[in-house]
């Protein structure tokens, strides 16, 4: 073999090696480049269920509190209608007539006056006098104040052991109390004020 036939066969086994690691380094690149794309895809798609995972949360801490807001005004605004009741009953209290003020008095004085109590009338009590005159107050020797109470309507029996107010204010706290959550279930149940 010629030297030229040696030469160009080295010359030749020489390219055969290069394209052979040429094309070995651009598979090797390939398969570089494919798992780095599935890196990047796993890495996406995980900060994407990140995202929206954190949005999620988000969206739920804003609803429920929207939700608490919600119910907070509502509740707000069944204690007015509620208020409301109350202070127009309190306006009826104050308006009822001599023979309606006269019958709630007796029923009072029967049931919580004690013996040799004080009448305090309050500073609006537009029946003072007749009240002063019933049978009751006669038969439980009950003492009339020269002085008033400020209080709404109503009177307050003062005692030797203890005061009681019987104001039209206090009753219908008292009754507040008790029935306020029957109130509601019958007002905003029943479909009438129904938020």
């Amino acid at each position: 073999m010629s030297e030229q036939a040696i030469v160009e066969r080295i010359i030749s086994d020489a390219e055969e090696e290069a394209r052979q690691i040429i094309s070995d380094a651009e598979e090797k690149a390939k398969a570089t480049l494919a798992e780095a794309n599935v890196r990047a895809e796993r890495n996406k798609q995980g900060t994407e269920a990140e995202v929206k995972a954190k949005a999620q949360s988000i969206f739920d801490g804003k609803a429920a509190t929207a939700r608490l807001d919600g119910a907070k005004i509502l509740l707000g605004e069944k204690r007015g209608v509620i208020d409301a009741l109350y202070s127009r009953a309190l306006e009826k209290l104050l308006t009822l007539s001599e023979k309606e003020t006269l019958s709630l008095c007796t029923r009072l004085l029967a049931e919580y006056a004690e013996e040799g109590d004080e009448l305090v009338f309050a500073e609006n009590f537009r029946y003072a006098k007749s009240v002063a005159a019933l049978p009751i107050v006669k038969e439980k020797k009950l003492k009339i104040s020269k002085g008033n109470a400020a209080v709404d309507g109503g009177f307050i029996l003062s005692g030797k052991n203890s005061d009681k107010n019987l104001s039209y204010g206090a009753l219908l706290a008292m009754d507040r109390e008790e029935q306020q959550a029957q109130i509601a279930s019958v007002i905003f149940d029943s479909g009438t004020l129904n938020g």
